[in-house]
């Protein structure tokens, strides 16, 4: 007998066996999706049959799907498990919850996992998140960078004590991841239950290769691929190396398998090594948000796949219709004898008469009706009206494959209630809930390991910092510190806290708001009915209040509150340890109570009248300091007066001499002018005397010489 010796197998075989039995067993499912994608994406080609008109159903029911099940981002839900008296219980899921708030705002990683997710569940039936720590430290002479790298561990930790002292964690976030559908994998398995290893396909370049791997090993991995999305570019684009991130919940370790070398680049235990969480649930991504599947298989069953046929038929009719419409035309024959009957259906248009020759023979004919014969349309247009008939029949039954109902397509009747609409909601979309209680479980398990990451990795500094613990109520800040510490404990197994997300459906956008009114009047209520009783019987107070929080504590908008109920809580218990003294007899505090009113009143009137005398002097003797201040004002005016009128005759003195002044010296110049001007006038006349004089002569001598000659 020859014994068979097995050879133990490698690491490097373990997990190349998983994955390669994992794509065989998923390979006409990939097949399928991708074409589900092209389909959904209206990708034609020119091949027989697939060309003509199309009725992408797909596309619509899918656009009507997504947000009947993800209209809004869900909103963490952090509470004790047990709504007992435990103040810090409630501070540490009050500063869960809003760490779990910041991270799911501040950033949008986990709105476009989660719709993309949605959408993968809805078109390949599997949609995939993965969840990692991401710390970033930065030396102390350089500022924060982001690196962006999608995988698990984006550093190395080598040498950091040697830089420890010259680093600082400059921020931390749990990103969630999208995984495509095409690059997740997971033992081939019949239930998820049966899984023990999880893997994903990250797209490393050579930058990232070096940062994560080292010089040595990351410049020697091959750049063996492109990511899907990049195989339909050029040859411009750049490859890259694919690299299995595999956690091993057996094996409880987490490596990094490179197919190509054949090699394990690395590996890691989570929990013992700082850069990776101890997860409950051991791996970094929850279960997939599968379509339809069976027991035997976790190969989902697409939902396109369950109305493909009817699709089909869909396109059918939308290429028969597309036919007909076409063919739906007026076309006939005429005849050639009276060509211008060709320009009828041309030229003719409103009140326009087309000229026939010989008319006498073209009216014999029966004129138009006997020389034109249309194509009788009638027919067409039946088919056509039988085949949208069709058309609607067959949408019907993939809306009732589907389930999608009228009231999620938007399609109610007027003339209902406002209670008949309601109904409707509630019932008619009931097969709808299984699939976004689908989807709120996948996104509460995303929430629940991002809790579990900030709880076990995160510094304290960071967790007060991004839930705003300064912003609490005095009483609550106090308890930060043990709440900090009862976070560190396995929140997830811890009983006092427990994480859920909120509802995604656009239905309850409401909810908060019916809850505060609901709180309000069920607080309001019972306020009414607790206070009379709290006045009749002191001892039944810290009962009445008991109860009080009891209530509240079952509203989430009254959790901020539950701390200054606490508060109150304890006060009433030591007031009840500690009761006052037994009070006296009423008639007795009466009589005192009289007696010191009378003594009070007394003494007010003495009071009284001691100040009115006060005042009565005050007045006197502020009227006698009024009328001297009076006095002397008068008086003070009168002098002012007077200076005033002499030192106003004064300037009129001047004044009047300045003018005698200026009148004298006004004259003295007038007469000076006129002596200047009768001089001038004298001189002018003795000028024109003498010339006249000289004139003669001159006239008289010319005349004497002219006698002469």
């Amino acid at each position: 007998m020859v014994r068979q010796v097995i050879t133990p197998q490698t690491e490097e075989q373990r997990y190349n066996g998983l994955i390669g039995a994992y794509d065989n067993e998923f390979k006409k499912w990939e097949t399928r999706v991708k074409a589900i994608i092209k389909r959904f994406r209206d990708e034609r080609t020119t091949t027989s049959g697939q060309t003509g008109a199309r009725f992408n159903i797909l596309w619509s029911n899918v656009q009507i799907l997504v947000p009947a099940v993800f209209a809004r981002l869900p909103q963490p839900d952090v509470s004790r498990r047990h709504k007992d008296n435990d103040p810090v219980g409630r501070v540490a899921s009050l500063l869960l919850e809003r760490a779990l708030e910041y991270e799911i705002s501040q950033y949008s990683d986990y709105r476009n996992a989660l719709g993309a997710c949605v959408q993968d569940r809805f078109l390949g039936g599997r949609g995939m998140a993965w969840v990692r720590y991401e710390p970033h430290i930065q030396p102390m002479d350089s500022p924060a960078t982001d690196d962006g790298y999608q995988i698990t561990e984006d550093a190395e930790n080598e040498g950091a004590e040697e830089s420890q002292s010259s680093e600082y964690l400059d921020m931390e976030c749990s990103p969630v991841d999208y995984v495509a559908w095409a690059d997740f994998g997971h033992e081939v398995a019949r239930t998820w239950d049966e899984v023990t290893v999880v893997w994903r396909r990250v797209y490393m370049g050579r930058a990232a290769l070096i940062e994560r791997f080292g010089e040595e090993l990351g410049a020697s991995i091959p750049l063996d691929t492109k990511p899907p999305e990049m195989k339909k570019t050029d040859g411009s684009a750049s490859h890259q190396a694919v690299v299995y991130e595999i956690w091993d919940k057996t094996a409880n370790k987490a490596v990094w398998l490179s197919k190509s070398m054949n090699k394990v680049l690395d590996e890691r235990t989570p929990g013992i090594d700082d850069s990776l969480p101890e997860l409950e649930g051991f791996w970094p991504c929850p279960k997939p948000l599968f379509a339809t599947t069976t027991n035997d298989t976790l190969i989902p069953v697409p939902d396109f796949s369950m109305y493909q046929d009817q699709a089909r038929s869909l396109d059918i009719l939308a290429q028969r219709i597309d036919g007909l419409i076409k063919a739906l035309k007026v076309r006939g024959v005429y005849d050639a004898a009276t060509p211008e009957l060709g320009r009828l259906f041309t030229e003719g248009d409103n009140n326009t008469l087309i000229p026939v020759s010989n008319w006498a023979a073209f009216a014999e004919k029966s004129g138009l009706k006997g020389a034109v014969d249309l194509v009788d349309i009638k027919p067409i247009a039946e088919a056509l009206n039988i085949a949208y008939q069709a058309m609607g029949q067959i949408k019907n039954d993939i809306y009732e494959i589907t389930h999608i109902s009228d009231i999620v397509r938007g399609s109610t009747d007027p003339n209902e209630t406002l209670g008949a609409q309601q109904l409707k909601s509630q019932f008619a979309s009931m097969p709808l809930k299984q699939m976004q209680s689908d989807v709120s479980l996948f996104a509460q398990t995303l929430l629940q390991i991002k809790a579990q990451i900030i709880c076990s990795q995160y510094d304290d500094a960071t967790i007060v910092k991004i839930s705003g613990a300064g912003q609490l109520q005095p009483v609550d800040q106090q308890l930060v510190p043990r709440a900090l510490q009862l976070l560190r404990d396995r929140p997830m197994r811890n009983f006092r806290i427990e994480i859920a997300a909120d509802s995604l459906v656009q239905m309850d956008e409401q909810k908060e708001r019916q809850e505060r009114n609901e709180f309000l009047g069920a607080v309001s209520g019972y306020l009414k009915e607790a206070l009379p009783a709290a006045s009749q019987s002191p001892a039944l107070v810290p009962m009445l209040v008991e109860m009080l929080k009891f209530a509240v504590a079952a509203y989430k908008v009254g959790k901020t509150m539950e701390g200054i109920i606490d508060q109150a809580v304890e006060q009433l218990k030591q007031q009840a340890a500690n009761p006052p003294p037994p009070q006296p007899d009423p008639a007795v505090v009466k009589a005192q109570m009289d007696a010191e009113a009378q003594a009070q009143q007394s003494q007010m009137d003495a009071q009284l009248e001691q100040q009115r005398m006060a005042m009565e002097s005050q007045l006197r003797g502020r009227e006698l300091q009024m009328e001297a201040q009076l006095e002397q004002h008068r008086n003070e005016l009168e002098a002012q007066r007077e200076a005033q009128a002499r030192q106003y005759e004064l300037q009129i003195e001047q004044q009047k001499a300045l003018s005698d002044a200026a009148q004298a010296n006004a004259d003295r110049q007038m007469q000076e002018i006129l002596a200047r001007l009768d001089r001038i006038t004298r001189i002018e006349v003795a000028e024109i005397s003498a010339k006249t004089t000289l004139e003669a002569a001159q006239i008289s001598a010319a005349n004497a010489g002219s006698s002469e000659e």
